[in-house]
């Protein structure tokens, strides 16, 4: 096989490279010279005491680390594959006791409890509502005179309400999570200024704001979400700090990807007129999913073997960090025709923009492409003559394919 023709001390996870692009031409060379390569890493300079990672490439191969948690954990390292290099690594084991970085059969029993809230039934429920939300935050975009930002204006906004409406936090706090759940990822972008201490006090805050949530409705249950998940004792119910944490990663799992699939999508859109035509004509149902294909909002995560094993013909050692590559999976020619063509009518889709299967498949996967399909239809029935005012101002970040700023104008 041979050698992947890339720069020495190319890092697929550097925050500087993937606050200008993803890289997808190096994606490409590693997928047809050695789909699983390692990646050397000072000590530290990830927030770990090891020498680097193995990146995973190809579709088949990051399945089959998805799929084998027994082989790979989320939970000796977590499934945050750089932190920043000053991070402790109490910060690091500490964030254990969210469910992303849980292992069964704890986070089976975890997943079973909070799954109750994105039953189909659920979802369904939600729909009206959140379509009446789509269509006035579309109508509000319109009223804005000359340019405005998409991703504050526009594709944060449905995000937020319906983690607002799925877990009964007031509409009007909405806001807090926004600037809570940015904080906590945003550590690598200097706009910012954001220290990992500064990150792990919101993360704080948030836990706190939805433990006195739970201890609320532990003391006075109500009709929501919150008392079936803390209150309901005979079929399992989260503690406080557990219900705590479980928002914690609604907030970034359910606010920050959806509203960069969303991001993503637009641009997406607007900068292949021929799909945003067909669209406005037909709306696919297959559109939503095509669009988290190519934005993959979550870059990567990581896994660590928990015994010596093999991949893609490489002996993978006991205590190695594994990096599963979702944006190079999602580009695999063996799996996708056209990988790099944006075609809304794809279909089979099997992207892994949700995780790549096994017990960390996304749970809201229903209620993130309700949302994608109804801002989208939204949008095109509000904003049609949607168009581009400037380049996209990408987040820096080391795993999120994130979009801080979209100007756009409706006239």
């Amino acid at each position: 096989m041979p050698c992947p023709a890339l720069p020495d001390g190319f890092d697929l996870t550097d925050p500087d490279l993937l606050h200008h692009r993803v890289p997808l031409p190096e994606f490409a060379e590693l997928r047809r010279t050695e789909p699983v390569h390692w990646v050397p890493q000072a000590p530290g300079l990830a927030g770990f005491g090891d020498e680097g990672y193995w990146a995973v490439t190809r579709h088949a191969d990051v399945k089959y680390v998805s799929t084998h948690p027994e082989l790979y954990s989320s939970f000796l390292n977590t499934a945050i594959i750089r932190f920043n290099e000053h991070i402790e690594r109490d910060a690091i084991d500490a964030q254990r006791l969210i469910l992303l970085n849980m292992d069964p059969p704890e986070h089976t029993r975890v997943r079973q409890i909070v799954q109750r809230v994105f039953t189909p039934r659920a979802i369904r429920a939600l729909e009206d509502n959140l379509r009446d939300r789509a269509h006035a935050i579309a109508r509000e975009a319109l009223a804005q005179p000359g340019p405005f930002d998409f991703v504050t204006q526009v594709a944060c906004e449905l995000p937020l309400q319906a983690i607002a409406e799925l877990i009964g936090i007031p509409q009007d706090d909405r806001a807090k999570i926004f600037e809570w759940s940015n904080r906590m990822i945003s550590y690598d972008d200097p706009e910012y200024a954001i220290t990992e201490e500064v990150g792990q006090e919101s993360a704080t805050e948030l836990i706190a704001y939805a433990m006195n949530m739970a201890a609320d409705r532990k003391q006075c249950p109500a009709k929501d979400i919150v008392s079936t998940l803390v209150v309901a004792e005979d079929e399992g119910s989260l503690a406080s700090d557990e219900f705590g944490f479980f928002v914690l990663m609604l907030a970034v799992a359910g606010n920050e990807t959806t509203r960069n699939a969303i991001t993503h999508g637009m641009h997406a859109f607007l900068t292949h007129p021929d799909q945003w035509d067909l669209f406005k004509r037909e709306r696919p149902a297959t559109a939503a999913e095509e669009i988290v294909r190519w934005a993959t909002p979550v870059n990567s995560f990581q896994r660590t073997a928990t015994q010596d094993t093999e991949l893609g013909g490489k002996r993978i050692k006991k205590g190695d960090r594994v990096g599963i590559f979702y944006a190079s999976a999602n580009h695999d020619p063996e799996v996708f025709e056209n990988p790099d063509t944006f075609d809304i009518t794809r279909d089979p889709n099997p992207h892994l923009g949700f995780g790549g299967g096994g017990p960390h498949f996304c749970l809201g996967k229903s209620l993130a492409v309700l949302e994608i399909d109804l801002i989208f239809n939204a949008i095109a029935d509000a904003l049609p003559n949607l168009r581009l005012v400037g380049a996209p101002d990408r987040l820096r970040s080391a795993w999120i394919n994130g979009v801080k700023h979209l100007q756009v104008s409706a006239d």
